[in-house]
């Protein structure tokens, strides 16, 4: 058996460099990855005003496409939303959903929001977040790092309509909660988890550190990642 091939994909303001150290763990062990920047985050220079949320699910199924099998799709933070609306488009292109600190998410993530780009609110994010684990030197980075998130990424509403997607393998990673914590919000009405309350077949994993755990305990989440390729794997 190989593993399956891995896609991971960063949440707001990151791009493909959040994933490195992930990625480097993953590709020692001999996975097939794909850290993906998706469209308006290459650089604070990129034009975001016509980007919408679209445009981001149409990146991630481009990928998924691009590695000629069923692939691990692992998604952090909001892109739970643009990754669930992709296993809704191509799902038979899917081995199994991976969820950093992230659920699967019904848009629109806020059908208010008015402004060309969302910037990075240091203030706000640090108020709100977990960053149990996290050094000086990565908060560092990434307040330098951070790229505008489109606000067509935002507003954007996309009906789904596959019931296939409900039956997906999907791993709920729970890093700035816990899974109990995560399974009682459920009943709130958040937008960012209303999938919880419909997919089919959920593994509930704590890995108790940052709303960032690619940067807090990278090994450790790589090792689960890499663990659910394994196990859906295809014969070589």
């Amino acid at each position: 058996m190989s593993g399956a091939p891995i896609i991971l994909v960063p949440g707001f303001w990151l791009g493909a460099w959040a994933w490195d150290e992930v990625a480097a763990a993953l590709r020692a062990e001999g996975h097939d990855v794909t850290a993906l920047t998706l469209p308006g985050l290459e650089s604070a220079d990129a034009d975001r005003s016509t980007i919408t949320l679209s445009d981001h699910v149409d990146a991630i199924c481009d990928a998924v496409k691009a590695a000629g099998q069923p692939v691990v799709l692992a998604l952090h933070s909001a892109t739970g939303f643009s990754g669930y609306v992709a296993s809704d488009r191509i799902p038979e292109q899917i081995a199994a959903m991976v969820y950093v600190d992230s659920a699967p998410g019904k848009p629109p993530l806020d059908a208010g929001f008015d402004a060309v780009e969302k910037p990075l609110n240091w203030e706000e994010v640090a108020a709100e977040e977990n960053l149990d684990g996290l050094t000086e030197e990565q908060l560092e980075t990434f307040r330098r790092r951070a790229v505008p998130v489109p606000g067509g990424v935002l507003r954007e509403t996309i009906a789904m309509t596959n019931d296939a997607r409900l039956d997906l393998p999907s791993t709920v990673i729970c890093t700035g909660y816990t899974s109990q914590e995560y399974q009682d919000a459920v009943k709130e009405g958040y937008a960012w988890l209303a999938g919880l309350s419909e997919i089919r077949d959920i593994t509930w994993v704590d890995l108790p550190t940052s709303h960032w755990p690619m940067w807090s305990r990278p090994q450790e989440l790589a090792k689960i990642i890499g663990d659910v390729a394994n196990a859906h794997g295809s014969e070589p």
